[in-house]
């Protein structure tokens, strides 16, 4: 390991990210009574500019009146680019002692998440706030890409960055047909065979920037959280655009419609047999370094310090969704 040990973000189970239009009340409270992880009540996109006013009075009234239970509550504010922004902060972290998180859209550099910092101080210190509100961003332009790794150090505020593949592909000029979806026209042939055919197998040209981002919140103590899947009614290609994510490391997804919420759980969730194996990985170094010995196997494989690093991150994981079933 390095020399420099980088803090973790605060821990919160994010397996599911649901999206509600803070003009849409009437979803407040079914968002409530869903098995989504974290809800965000938005100001940004999902709002037309002559609803912003009124959209951030629902989302107060929601915030202090809706019993939201133990849900991760988030809210994203409008872009520092529009003069929404300010009073969405201002208004809204004063008036919610049960806001949890600000999401941020389209972060492009550092200073976008300092300036958000230092309006939240300065509000929880003239209010007393005794929760810390805490920070997810959205990297979702070529800018915001090209300053990953700063922007992942620009606050302590800051817990998760979400990939915005939508704003994403408009900024980089990408071709895309479903939002988080694939093209059939990204693919690569093999050679040509004894009979001169070949075979095309598609690409996903998301993974580059999912990487990229990957790794800087991974390096900095962050959780990469996988954005919007558009097609709410393919609920395959939504597991399969999961499914990669939760490989390359990811740790959830946005849920646009109810319906992904218990898709996006259910890729994110260890399976039963992830679990026992884990548990029995920890169990075998224990009984190892019972007897003294150095090296450890399990089922004629070596275990090494990153393989009980990882057993222990996934039965974390799985405690965490336990304890959050129960209560």
């Amino acid at each position: 390991m390095s020399f420099t040990i980088i803090d973790q973000a605060t821990p919160r189970l994010h397996r599911s990210e649901l999206a509600v239009p803070g003009t849409n009340t009437a979803m407040f409270e079914k968002a409530a009574a869903s098995a989504a992880d974290i809800v965000f009540l938005d100001l940004e996109d999902a709002v037309a500019p002559d609803d912003k006013p009124q959209a951030r009075k629902n989302i107060i009234q929601g915030l202090n009146e809706v019993d939201w239970g133990t849900k991760t509550m988030m809210i994203r504010i409008n872009g520092l680019d529009t003069h929404y922004m300010y009073r969405d902060v201002v208004d809204i972290v004063e008036a919610c002692p049960r806001l949890d998180m600000i999401l941020i859209p389209k972060a492009g550099v550092a200073a976008d998440v300092y300036a958000i910092d230092m309006l939240v101080t300065q509000i929880e210190n003239a209010k007393g706030r005794s929760k810390r509100i805490g920070f997810e961003v959205l990297i979702e332009t070529a800018l915001g890409m090209a300053n990953v790794e700063a922007i992942a150090q620009s606050s302590k505020r800051l817990e998760a960055m979400s990939f915005g593949v939508a704003d994403y592909a408009a900024s980089t000029r990408a071709r895309t047909t479903v939002i988080g979806g694939v093209n059939k026209d990204s693919v690569v042939l093999t050679d040509k065979d004894e009979q001169g055919h070949r075979q095309a197998f598609w690409t996903d040209p998301w993974h580059a920037a999912q990487t990229r981002m990957m790794v800087a919140c991974r390096a900095y103590g962050l959780r990469p959280i996988d954005g919007p899947f558009g097609d709410f009614g393919d609920p395959d290609g939504y597991r399969a655009a999961a499914n990669r994510a939760a490989v390359l490391g990811y740790e959830g997804k946005w849920a646009i419609h109810p319906s992904q919420i218990e898709l996006a759980n259910g890729v994110f969730t260890p399976s039963e047999a992830e679990v026992t194996k884990a548990r029995r990985i920890l169990e075998a170094m224990a009984q190892a370094a019972k007897e003294g010995r150095g090296a450890v196997s399990l089922d004629g494989r070596l275990i090494d310090i990153a393989s009980i690093r990882m057993a222990e991150a996934l039965l974390a994981k799985a405690d965490s969704i336990s304890a959050a079933a129960k209560g």
